[in-house]
């Protein structure tokens, strides 16, 4: 009896001492990281374009961009098949790495929409390119950043979402006190990760930890991204059963929002059966949206002069 007692005090003075260390930890990590100094290699991104087969006429442009895995998700050979239907379809394509690789930001922590929309300028320059009809497309936190480049760029004529976030969020960093995004230099609003959500992070229930994110309205209302000043088409592609965070619950609200403003352009959402990488497996979805509704104007300049 007294060594299970004496076992137990034991077990009870490693719990307290591990949760000591961790606070500890914690509270060293978030003190290390300097709100107000920008990464190193900030508003550096990393870009492939892809022309496709030669054409008489100047091609749409396709941008994509990965999710919180970084590097150039969609320059890779796992993605290959899926962009050359883009390719085979008319379009040029440019993929975008933001965050990951040599010479860009190590974490997807503040990233400058200003340096992914240069990249962006600078390839609608190219002789292969019409510079008048420009698509951003992103899956996860690569749809947030699409949803926010969009909305604050009028030269971006369409946008496909894919899982995305109707916000700004927390960064991913150890510390996970800054923004995701930043623009000319300021740091966009965010909606901050809560203490109570420390233990689901831990033993990884990401859905958890989004969900509690998403509990704080106020928070939520101030990082909203204003998708209603987007320049033209949007498409939501959306998962049911989203085990990271809600992105069937964040498009409908997005689809709410438009509506609310009177969005003078297309909108759709569409809802894919399963998981967070479920919808990547029907992208078909996407190209017909984007075949109806952006690259039908390709002829009138998509959205020259509206």
């Amino acid at each position: 009896m007294k060594f299970l007692k004496r076992a137990a005090l034991a077990l009870m003075a490693l719990v307290v001492l591990a949760v000591l260390l961790l606070a500890g930890y914690t509270a060293w990590v978030v003190r290390s990281v300097d709100p107000n100094v920008m990464p190193a290699n900030h508003g550096k991104v990393s870009a492939k374009f892809f022309p496709g087969p030669a054409a008489a006429q100047p091609k749409p442009l396709i941008v994509a961009f990965g999710g919180a895995e970084g590097r150039n998700l969609w320059a890779s050979k796992r993605w290959e098949a899926e962009r050359q239907k883009f390719l085979d379809e008319g379009y040029a394509f440019l993929a975008i790495g933001y965050f990951g690789l040599p010479d860009t930001p190590e974490k997807l922590d503040r990233i400058a929409l200003e340096g992914v929309h240069a990249a962006i300028a600078e390839a609608a320059k190219r002789p292969e390119v019409d510079g008048r009809c420009v698509a951003v497309m992103g899956g996860s936190k690569g749809g947030e950043l699409a949803l926010l480049l969009a909305s604050r760029y009028p030269d971006i004529d369409a946008v496909a979402a894919i899982v995305p976030g109707n916000a700004v969020f927390v960064a991913l960093t150890d510390a996970m006190t800054t923004s995701s995004f930043s623009h000319n230099g300021q740091a966009l609003p965010f909606v901050p990760l809560p203490w109570r959500a420390t233990l689901p992070l831990i033993t990884g229930d990401k859905r958890k930890v989004f969900d509690l994110m998403m509990a704080d309205t106020a928070a939520v209302e101030r990082a909203l991204i204003p998708v209603e000043k987007i320049n033209g088409p949007v498409f939501f592609l959306s998962a049911t059963h989203d085990e990271l965070w809600d992105s069937r619950g964040m498009s409908d609200a997005m689809m709410v929002r438009l509506k609310a403003k009177n969005f003078p352009h297309t909108s759709a959402h569409v809802a894919i059966e399963g998981n967070h990488t479920e919808p990547t497996k029907n992208l078909r979805e996407v190209r017909k949206f984007l075949a109806e509704n952006f690259k039908a104007r390709a002829a009138s300049g998509c959205g020259a002069g509206s």
